[in-house]
């Protein structure tokens, strides 16, 4: 272990690796495609098991026919769920959007509120969602997006001994100033899908070796975990 890796507490490591990965990765916007908060929402709870990849691929059309919450709120439900489909779990997606949707029209005005208290009442939103929403619809940090990238890497930089994303979250909240918690989900997912993969990390190549006390490891440190992390990918 290196000396930096071993004196350096968890925030200073924290925030000398979000320099890194903020030189690494100068710009990085959120990935799934959308022009108003309600397109976000949308698209983030449809990346749930899901890659945005695949998500954006299913979103262009679903947007030219349902711009907005009032015009998912109406939709046909056969004809939403056709058009989702691909994402996976579409019967239950499709459920969640549109009463969501008919939430916004009810509660809100069509428009997506930018309270957490108020983004957890709309069916198929957790935290994450919620953070996702708030950050990049509008610039508003109140918590860290904890996808299945920041999860893993979270845990192999030593910076939690949690697997639930909930405390992952609030160890996270404690170590890097609330305006820098986005930016640290963001550029770790950044990181997680190129360089510290799940089955083989490119330990040799990452900038962020000397910092994580599981570089060079045999074996990725969450196999042997009793929560298995699930196969999707997210990013905001």
């Amino acid at each position: 272990m290196s000396i930096v890796r071993k004196l350096a507490s968890k925030k200073q490591r924290a925030l000398e690796i979000l320099i890194r990965l903020k030189r690494l990765y100068p710009e990085a916007p959120c990935t799934l495609n959308y022009a108003t908060p309600v397109q976000l929402l949308v698209a983030t709870i449809l990346s749930a098991q899901c890659t945005d990849e695949r998500v954006n691929q299913v979103t262009p059309e679903l947007f030219r026919r349902f711009p907005d919450a009032v015009a998912i709120a109406n939709a046909d439900s056969a004809e939403l769920e056709a058009i989702i489909r691909p994402t996976g779990f579409y019967r239950n997606k499709a459920k969640n959007i549109q009463a969501a949707c008919r939430m916004l029209v009810q509660e809100y005005g069509g428009k997506v509120p930018a309270r957490m208290e108020h983004l957890l009442k709309l069916p198929g939103v957790a935290r994450k969602t919620a953070n996702v929403v708030l950050a990049h619809a509008y610039d508003i940090h109140v918590g860290v997006t904890v996808d299945t990238h920041v999860k893993r890497l979270t845990y192999r930089l030593g910076l939690t001994k949690h697997t639930d994303p909930l405390h992952i979250e609030r160890d996270l909240m404690r170590l890097l100033p609330q305006e820098e918690w986005e930016n640290w989900s963001i550029r770790l997912i950044y990181h997680g899908r190129a360089i510290c993969k799940a089955r083989n990390p490119a330990c040799d190549a990452c900038v962020l070796a000397d910092l994580c006390p599981s570089a060079n490891l045999s074996s990725p440190p969450l196999q042997e975990l009793p929560s298995a992390l699930p196969t999707q990918t997210h990013a905001h």
